[in-house]
């Protein structure tokens, strides 16, 4: 049995492997540890390789060793009860607890296994990490935290990457809970150093964006200058999630970059040009989100992007106007008042409002009419008064042009 394993360091199956002892393992696997994986690959881990490299399960299989650690990667591979209990015969000790940990993910065992100090690093943390989503289950989600962040401390050194695999999931689930604050932002900071080094590009990607995305939530919040920061974030993690390979990732990056072009503060330097980034990056996530298949994120950038077309400052502000109240009258063939009527209200409100703006009074009536009705129907009074004061200016203004 190695010393080691690289449990937890590679993405998808692979993480979950076990290897077989080979010569020299001990000076490949500190490299390995850090996702490194040794050239040439030992023939002995070839099932590694082909799964590191999403070969399919069949081929992943054929490479198996036939040893007791094989015997345990058939059962990731093929999580069934046979294969679960010829592992099970052939394992013992601290194999043996990681295991019934996997059974236990895969919802072949009631409970996680127990463990002790004298269990190995890697294998301990794996399985307190079990332990931590049963407790996720259970609603005890500050046990659960807590159990992944002393996980992530035992494996800080022997498995850096392990160790950030872990800490972006205790920072994705304070985020998730609401839990966002400068000491979030310092948690994805820390996963990030530790896999500074590593050849995990889109991990880090990833994390850069959520980190972005924390940011921005601050900045929401109250403190303005974090837009920068947000802004920062997402421009790094662009350099990862390229149109041409992650076309949804990187739609969504655009998505965040606009909304903190649109939140931060004016200043006589930045108000035309924060409007003007805004407007490009919606155009761009645009182009790579499809209405079918992304409606709620496709509806959210076309309102956007037609909010922002509305009051942008520019030398064309009828053609914006124009092309704002088309964008809208596209979203509205997907929202409906049935299903969202203050969502709905809200759309024909800034529709008819665009087309005031044009002087189209005529069709901005109507249409600021039935969103007075509506939010009125829903007892949002400030919404309604708002549409109101709007109808009462077209209203004089109507009647200034009539006595020319």
């Amino acid at each position: 049995m190695l010393k080691r394993q690289p449990i937890g360091v590679f993405p998808g199956t692979a993480g979950f492997f076990l290897l077989p002892p080979i010569k020299n393992a001990d000076t490949i696997m500190p490299s390995l540890l850090q996702g490194f994986i040794p050239e040439p690959c030992p023939k002995e881990w070839q099932f590694f390789l082909a799964a590191i490299q999403g070969e399919p399960v069949e081929r992943v299989d054929e490479l198996l060793p036939d040893t007791k650690e094989g015997h345990f990667n058939r059962f990731i591979l093929y999580p069934e009860k046979s294969h679960y209990e010829k592992a099970k015969s052939m394992l013992g000790g601290d194999l043996r607890l990681l295991l019934d940990a996997v059974a236990w993910r895969l919802n072949m065992k009631q409970e996680p296994p127990r463990y002790d100090e004298d269990t190995a690093d890697e294998i301990r943390a794996f399985i307190m990490a079990t332990h931590a989503y049963e407790a996720f289950q259970n609603n005890s989600w500050t046990k659960g935290i807590q159990l992944l962040e002393e996980a992530a401390q035992i494996v800080n050194e022997i498995s850096p990457i392990f160790s950030a695999r872990l800490l972006s999931e205790v920072a994705a689930t304070k985020q998730s809970l609401g839990m966002v604050d400068n000491q979030l932002v310092e948690l994805y900071k820390t996963a990030l150093s530790l896999i500074e080094r590593s050849p995990f590009d889109v991990m880090r990607a990833e994390l850069t964006f959520q980190m972005g995305t924390a940011y921005q939530e601050i900045a929401d919040s109250g403190n303005k200058t974090y837009y920068l920061e947000a802004i920062k974030c997402y421009n790094t993690a662009l350099k990862t999630y390229r149109k041409e390979t992650y076309p949804e990732n990187y739609a969504m990056i655009h998505m965040n970059l606009a909304l903190s072009y649109i939140a931060m503060p004016p200043n006589a330097h930045n108000y035309h040009l924060k409007n003007a980034m805004a407007i490009q990056s919606l155009r761009e996530a645009l182009r790579y989100l499809d209405k079918e298949n992304h409606t709620d994120l496709w509806c959210s950038a076309t309102i956007n992007l037609a909010n922002a077309l509305q009051y942008a400052k520019s030398s064309h502000i009828e053609d914006n106007l124009w092309e704002a109240v088309a964008l809208y009258e596209d979203v509205l063939k997907v929202r409906k008042k049935e299903t969202d009527p203050h969502g709905y209200a809200r759309l024909v409100a800034n529709q008819g409002t665009a087309l005031s703006h044009l002087g189209a009074f005529s069709s901005a009536v109507p249409k600021l009419t039935e969103a007075k009705q509506i939010f009125e129907e829903l007892g949002d009074r400030e919404s309604a008064k708002v549409v109101e004061d709007l109808l009462q200016e077209i209203k004089l203004k109507q009647e200034e042009l009539s006595k020319k």
